[in-house]
């Protein structure tokens, strides 16, 4: 049994313009980049018990505070 039926499948290909496995890998890893960071963002967030920047008091010594450039 398919998630996707086989005309769905047609138009993934043709609007992504895939002719060759290395497209197709291209086209899956976009499809699917924006779930995981939101995945991962929510992971974040019920490990810490808060959402990010949150301003109410906070029971603990972890914080995030959005994204800086190591050195």
């Amino acid at each position: 049994m398919s998630i996707l039926t086989k005309e769905q499948l047609k138009n993934f290909i043709s609007e992504n313009n895939i002719q060759s496995i290395p497209d197709l890998y291209a086209s899956l890893k976009n499809l699917f980049k924006d779930t995981i960071q939101e995945m991962l963002e929510a992971e974040l967030s019920t490990e810490l018990g808060y959402e990010k920047y949150e301003k109410k008091d906070k029971d603990t010594p972890n914080s995030r505070n959005g994204y800086t450039q190591k050195t």
